[in-house]
This record gives C-alpha cells, structure tokens and sequence, in this order.
C-alpha cells in the first residue's frame, strides 16, 4: 500500500438500527475500491466486516470493526459498528476515532430506536453526518416517508442530494442534484450509466437542486454573495458550501444506496472522498496532560487506543489512531496511562481479521499493532518525556445486573478470567465481586449484551454457567440498645482460659456521645470511655467502636480482632 498523507486520509464510521445494511455497504465500499474482488453476504456468513464466529452465528455484528478502502487517490478507513443497543460500546469508541458518520437508514422501515440511538450518540461527538438511505431495493421501501420522519427527527439540516427514481424490486436509478445528473443502473448494479435527468423529474430536480445551493450558499458570507449575485453556485462553490456545513453540524446530506447490488455506493465513496473532511480539518482530541501535539504528520508521534482485543495464535490487538507524527516499525513509546515503555513491533492496516504491514502511518490514519506488554483501549503513547495524554473515551454506564455462577465450582475461578478477557475487549461491562451478597455480579447493556457473553462461555470457553437474579441487599439498622455478653471458660491441663466479656450496642444519633452508665447483671455501673474510633461503613453510615476496657484485664492487642468480628458480623447480618 502506498503511504498516503494527513489530506489524504478520510475516518468513517458506519452507524445505524440492526439490520439497516451496515456490512453489506462496508462490503460494496471494498469491492468499490478494489480491496476485495468479490462481494461476500451477511446470509453467507463471508462479509469482510463479521468475521467473527459469534457474528456469523447471530447474524449481526457484534464487535465494531476496522476496515479501509481506496478511493479517488484517498484512504478511506471504514469502521462498521454494532446496531442492537445493547452493543453500543463500539458505536461509541468509533464516533471517538473518526471524522464523518454515516447514518444509515432503512427505507422499509424509516426512523427506528436504533436510529436514534446511533443519532443522539453522533451528536455527543460532535460528528458530521451523511444520511445514508438503503435498502431502496426492497419491497415496501418508501423514500419519500423516510424522508420525511428523518425531517421531523432530525430537522430540515436533512438534505436531499440524492433521491431514487421508482424506489422498490424495479429501482435502477438514483437522481443527483448536486451534480444534476442520473446515474441508471443495471438490474443487478454494478457501474451506472451516468445519463441526463428525465423530462419527468426535471422540475422536481430543479426544485431541490436551488435547496441544497441556499443550504450550501448558508454556511459563507461569500458565497451568499456569491449567490445573490448570479442565482446560483459551481459545483466546487457547492462542495466548498455543503463541507462547512456538514463540519458545523447544519447539513446533512441525504444519499441513496441500494448496497446489496452496490448501487450508488461509488457516487457515495466520491462524495467522501471529495468533500467529507480530512483529519486534520476537525477540531484535534482534547489533550488532557502533557506537551500539545497537532494533526501533523512532521510533528512528534503520539497515538490514542479505541479498541483491544485478544486473537488465539496471536495475543493481544491494539487498535489506534495516529494523533500527530509518524509511526514506524520497531518506535518505542511510553503509555501515558501507566509510564511503561512499549515497542510497536509491527505496524499494520486492518480489513477484518486480515492485517497487512506496513511502513509507516502518519497522522490521522487508524492502525493496529500486536504483542504490547500492558496496554488497553483509551490508553495513549507518546514518546519519552513527552506523557501526551487525550481525554478518554466515555463509555455507557451499564443499565442491567446480573450474578454468574459456574454451574461446576471448580471452574469459579476461570469463570473471573474469562471475564476479565471479555472486559479487555468490552469496557461496557463492569465486573465486581459483591462482599455484601456473595455474588459476581456482571453489570451489562441488557438482554442481547448477555446473549453474547453466554454464547462466549458456552462456544469458547466450555464453561457452564447460570444467570442469577441478584440478592436483593436488605439492610437492617440498630434502632434501640441491647446489650450481650459471653463467658469462655476452658480447662487445657494448665492454668486454664478464662475471660468474661459484655459488648453493648446503641443507635448512634448524631451530635450525643456514647453512654457513661449501663445497667449490667441488674446493677448500674460506670463505664469508662478509653478510646472512641469512627469507622465508615461500604454500605453507608459509620461504627463507633468504644473501648471501655480498664486495667488491661484484655490485652490491647485484642482489640484489632475485636473491631473485626463487629464489622464482620454487621456485614454478614443477622
């Protein structure tokens, strides 16, 4: 592969509801670019994108996956994501790495959760976007609904560049009122003919051809002007126009694909390639310590994790961007995060699960490496000295809890490894280890978050395990004083063991002090206060532990014990 430039390089992520044709435009992108020579399918099990065996199995994605293609002279690095909810980290942590969403939608269906999900999560990145309508093809699909329920979602930012002539099982051809032109397909897609608008759609194609030129003409004073003064704008005037706009947010461009017979995926690859912004073009990653950096390909190397996983035969994988420099094989660098050193051994562009080596990468482009000793998604590497550190990647908190069992107990403690694998490779699970029920609980995204993690312990591993509803953690509290004691009397052929010892227990109310006289064997006594100790509880509130021992008839290196069994019993309840 040639080595391409920061201007050269374009990072996209492709985003969307489950089932709305993420992998197959992944797949027609490669094959557009000449990176595979076949297009596989998702109902074949042979995409590019979902490689992985669980993938193939459930038939969606599951893991976001890093891709690229070449385009017009551009590299143009694709990551495909997860579109049920539940697998939403990988949605999140592309958004972090890349420049331009495409927002995919299903013309049978219009807007659905997931698209708004995969929209709202856009938003928090701040990504521009292409509205992708596919699936124009299909029986029931309706342009003109879709349309409609996006402008209602989403605002009239959504424009239209593109819309299908005779959308359903006949569709062959998309109009184009950026470049006024149709591009007429074969029945089976393929290379389009690139042919004049129909008398028929004129008026229609005029009409929002003058749209996207006010849209365009908004996003600069100049070219306002520009279109004061001659009614209209160039192409280039447009393209200039509509990128402004997409990089604020105020545009988003509406595309027609049918990807399962890569119809109008090559018009979409050079709108990107063309007009969708280079790395360098977008506001650099927050650096949150350390010397600055920019998006420079002559500046000094630092890069930023998205994504780790583990290959059998292989090891770890490390997924990056490159935030400024150049990366080369056998760099040494310094992981910002835990001040260790690590050797980039290899450096490689990744299509799936195959990894070609390269020389180097400059700033702005995603890689991968292998074998690193100690380092993790959102960790940053700089060099010696440097310690740049980016702000890391927020992940969704987990919104469902349950507790794992190994159904065999000799496998409890492999049941702890494979989960902290799994972590390794999904930060959206939490993993801990309840004290106060008993239980490993695994936090999760949901249902379809603990499909995936069983499929993993039933395929992979061979672990039996159960899904448990967690305890409930009752709590009980001290609301009146009692009061306990206990004789331990032993004869051991010495002198024998003998302690008596009395342990008093009170509500405390805040702002009193611990009592001076309690009633013991039905006599009034005096109870010296020696030392008062305040020790806060995990589960809220505090102890106060009162010694009241005189004259040493325990020995003071009893008391550590003591506090212990208080705490352990209050732990374990009644």
């Amino acid at each position: 592969m040639k080595v391409y430039t920061t201007d050269q390089i374009r990072n996209i992520a492709i985003i969307g509801n489950a089932g709305s044709g993420k992998t197959t435009l992944a797949e027609s992108m490669l094959f557009e670019g000449g990176v595979i020579n076949r297009r596989g399918e998702v109902t074949s099990k042979n995409t590019v994108s979902d490689y992985n065996q669980i993938e193939q199995d459930f038939g969606n994605t599951v893991f976001s996956t890093l891709l690229y293609t070449e385009y017009n002279n551009k590299k143009i690095n694709i990551l495909d994501t997860p579109g049920m909810d539940d697998l939403c980290g990988g949605v999140v942590s592309s958004l972090n790495v890349t420049d331009l969403g495409l927002l995919l939608i299903n013309a049978t269906n219009g807007v659905e959760a997931g698209t708004e999900g995969a929209y709202r999560r856009a938003e928090t990145s701040n990504a521009p976007l292409i509205f992708v309508f596919n699936q124009l093809d299909h029986d029931n699909s309706n342009f003109d609904k879709s349309l409609e329920q996006c402008k209602a979602s989403f605002g009239n930012k959504v424009t239209v560049v593109q819309y299908p002539l005779d959308a359903g099982p006949g569709f062959t051809a998309i109009i184009d009122v950026l470049k006024m032109k149709m591009f007429k397909y074969g029945t089976e897609g393929g290379k389009p003919e690139v042919l004049d608008i129909p008398a028929s759609e004129k008026d229609k194609a005029d009409e929002l051809h003058n749209e996207l030129v006010e849209m365009a003409a908004e996003n600069e004073e100049a070219l306002m002007e520009l279109y004061f003064d001659q009614g209209s704008l160039s192409e280039d005037d447009m393209r200039k126009g509509m990128k402004m706009g997409m990089l604020q947010r105020d545009l988003y461009p509406v595309f027609c694909t049918g990807a399962k017979k890569n119809m109008g995926v090559g018009r979409l690859l050079e709108f990107v390639s063309n007009i969708a912004p280079a790395p360098n073009e977008v506001p650099m990653r927050k650096i949150i310590d350390g010397k600055e950096v920019k998006m420079e390909a002559g500046d000094k190397p630092t890069l930023f994790v998205f994504k780790t996983t583990i290959e059998s035969h292989v090891g770890e994988i490390t997924y990056f961007k490159v935030m400024s420099g150049t990366i080369t094989e056998g760099l040494d660098l310094i992981n910002s995060n835990t001040g260790n050193k690590e050797r980039l051994s290899q450096v490689f562009v990744a299509a799936g699960k195959t990894r070609d080596k390269v020389d180097k990468l400059v700033a702005g482009d995603l890689g991968c490496t292998v074998k690193l000793k100690d380092t993790k998604y959102n960790a940053s590497l700089s060099e010696k000295d440097a310690d740049t550190k980016f702000e890391e990647i927020v992940f969704p908190t987990p919104r469902h809890t349950i507790a794992l069992k190994a159904v065999n107990d000799s496998d409890d403690e492999k049941v702890g490894e494979v989960l902290n694998k799994l972590k390794f490779e999904d930060p959206t699970y939490l993993i801990e280890y309840s004290k106060e029920l008993k239980q490993l609980l695994v936090h999760n995204q949901g249902e379809y978050h603990l499909n995936t993690l069983k499929w993993f312990f039933d395929n992979i591993h061979k672990i039996e395990v159960d899904h448990i509803q967690p305890k409930i953690p009752y709590r009980e509290t001290i609301t009146k004083s009692e009061q306990s004691d206990y004789r331990h009397k032993k004869q051991s052929g010495g002198a024998g063991q003998f302690g008596e010892v009395h342990m008093i227990i009170e509500p405390i109310i805040e702002g009193s002090e611990p009592k001076k006289m309690f009633n013991i064997k039905g006599k009034d006594q005096k109870i010296a206060l020696r030392d008062v100790q305040e020790h806060p509880l995990a589960w809220g509130g505090k102890l106060e532990f009162v010694n009241s021992i005189v004259g040493g008839s325990i020995d003071a290196r009893f008391l550590p014990a003591i506090l212990k069994g208080i705490m352990e019993k209050m732990e374990e309840g009644p």
